[in-house]
């Protein structure tokens, strides 16, 4: 297997809501805002590689939405998504699989686009788009809190189309070598790929672990539906990661692709950051 780092550009979101409890002067050490309190984020994919399966996991915000929906974010940066892809030399019909982690509009938006005549369609013609029928029936069947997030023209054009599958959950894998964990803090059975990559188990984090600033436990977003579980789930994978030396790839991280982490007397904290393509 070969994975590409896909960067798409950046957008911005309120501090408070990214750091939950934790104090400005606490989260402001390591993402710093501008003078409305935002944040800047990245929105970072990867590209799975192994034999004849291209898989893409995450396709970003899309260009779907109008004016006002986009001033709420900033999106700015030269990179996007159908850029970085040419730049690896991949064009959307050479997706196999398109595999989301969870289906709130910063991880899937860029999956559905307006065609030529104003109707939904793929952006990846060819791909099986992958979610779980747990968190399907979660966003489709949104929660007042979760509501904004789920964006019906985002969501429902996969199964329009005929190209959602649902994975196993019970058994925890795509294909041979890309595995993936549950996680439900933060939505509804949110996935995790965790892929072998020359020699390291490499773990794509989604909004388990936004950025580095996210490694001390009560570091816990706002957006969380439950951020008591996303604590525990948070904690025990993270032991886990230093114990096993994983490498964390951050999809948020607006500096850094990916990190170690290591055990200290005051828990998990921070070990290396690193590009994908040092590894």
């Amino acid at each position: 297997m070969e994975l590409y780092t896909v960067n798409t550009g950046f957008f911005k979101l309120d501090g408070g809501a990214m750091f939950g409890v934790v104090p400005k002067s606490l989260w402001s050490r390591t993402n710093p805002a501008d003078e409305n309190n935002l944040c800047t984020w990245a929105m970072r994919c990867l590209l799975a590689v192994d034999g004849n399966r291209v898989v893409l996991v995450d396709n970003v915000i899309g260009d779907k939405q109008d004016a006002k929906f986009f001033s709420h974010y900033y999106l700015h940066g030269e990179a996007s998504l159908d850029q970085s892809l040419r730049n690896l030399g991949v064009h959307p019909t050479d997706i196999t699989d398109m595999f989301l982690t969870h289906l709130h509009f910063d991880h899937c938006g860029g999956g559905i686009r307006y065609g030529s005549h104003g109707q939904y369609e793929l952006t990846f013609p060819r791909a099986t788009y992958w979610s779980n029928a747990a968190h399907w029936q979660w966003a489709t069947v949104p929660n007042p809190r979760e509501k904004a997030s789920f964006l019906e023209e985002n969501i429902q054009p996969m199964q329009d189309h005929g190209v959602l599958k649902f994975v196993d959950l019970e058994k925890k894998s795509l294909f041979p070598g890309f595995d993936f964990i549950t996680v439900d803090g933060h939505t509804d059975k949110q996935m995790l790929p965790k892929m072998t990559y020359k020699g390291h188990t490499v773990v794509f984090m989604a909004d388990l672990l936004p950025s580095v600033g996210h490694i001390p436990l009560p570091y816990v977003m706002g957006y969380d539906t439950r951020p008591l579980i996303t604590m525990s789930e948070k904690q025990a994978f993270l032991e886990e990661a230093a114990r096993e030396n994983y490498v964390l790839f951050l999809e948020h991280d607006p500096v850094n692709e990916c990190c170690t982490v290591k055990m200290t007397e005051k828990g998990v904290r921070l070990d290396q950051t690193f590009r994908l393509d040092e590894l």
